[in-house]
């Protein structure tokens, strides 16, 4: 990943320099810049120097923002885990009931229904949900506000006001994800032995439904929560630039802009790091969930 990004960015047209320079800087000034800034070496004496950085701690110095790179990742960190976190909860809260009761009742209303919902939130775009959302819920109900954010240590019922639309928003296409595989693996788990022998007990079929069916398929529905990271990461970009959300996906969105490398290359190490754990937690939860993986 380091040598991809390292190798992507510098390929992309733009020249920071050239962009800290300004429109009025003249060739010597650019020069002067590129020298300073250490991109008149070669690109694999660059890539040396930076991974060797990156393998003590040290992820640069932004060229934009003239501060450390980790210290503008920490700055921003708070509005992004908020935002991600109440997405991944009420996407988890509201997609895994819903699919389970869709294969409860397959081939019924909720099902069809939850399969509509699913084809349109992986349709829909991110940023369309949330000017939708935007025109609806705050400009004609004025119900919640339709940008910033307020961090709780100032004031938590304005933090929780100001994260229920970006939240919703961001949880459109996770709870499309959520639910679909939900409801596939609850299905699958419906047609087995076991189900048969619990319903000729005579357990109600609720019980049935939650304690065996959704127990059972809670190994594929993991592994999705975890996949779909992936998903979340990207939308946080999209959300937080339309949402005015000061947090790390609106710093990658300025940081491309200006061509600020140390900053685009230290944001992109870090959700692939994040992505990486979130995916180790969820395969060793596999063994809580299904007691058997661990013979």
């Amino acid at each position: 990943m380091a040598v991809l990004v390292f190798l992507l960015l510098r390929l992309t047209p733009g020249d920071p320099a050239a962009i800290l320079a300004g429109d009025a800087a003249t060739a010597d000034n650019i020069a002067a810049i590129r020298a300073s800034l250490g991109l008149d070496r070669p690109l694999v004496v660059q890539f040396g120097i930076w991974l060797g950085k990156v393998l003590t701690g040290d992820l640069g110095q932004s060229f934009y923002y003239r501060i450390d790179v980790a210290t503008l990742i920490a700055q921003r960190l708070e509005p992004t885990c908020a935002l991600a976190l109440a997405t991944l909860a009420i996407a988890v809260l509201v997609a895994i009931p819903l699919g389970a009761l869709a294969a409860w009742r397959h081939g019924g209303w909720l099902d069809r229904a939850l399969m509509a919902f699913s084809v349109t939130g992986f349709s829909v775009p991110v940023f369309v949900v949330a000017y939708i959302l935007i025109w609806l819920v705050s400009l004609k109900l004025g119900w919640l506000p339709a940008q910033g954010y307020v961090r709780i240590s100032e004031s938590v019922p304005q933090f929780i006001l100001h994260l229920v639309l970006p939240s919703i928003t961001l949880s459109f296409i996770y709870i499309a994800l959520i639910a679909r595989v939900t409801r596939a693996s609850v299905l699958e788990a419906l047609g087995e032995d076991y189900i048969r022998t619990a319903r000729a007990k005579g357990l109600p079929e609720l019980r049935v439904l939650w304690r065996h069916a959704l127990a059972n398929a809670a190994v594929p529905i993991a592994t999705v929560i975890g996949i779909g990271v992936a998903l979340l990461i990207g939308g946080v970009v999209v959300t937080e630039s339309v949402y005015a959300i000061p947090g790390l996906g609106r710093l990658t969105v300025d940081a491309v802009l200006a061509r600020d490398f140390p900053t685009v290359q230290g944001l992109i190490l870090f959700f692939s790091f994040v992505y990486v754990m979130v995916n180790l937690l969820v395969d060793l939860s596999y063994v809580f969930l299904d007691p058997r993986i661990r013979y």
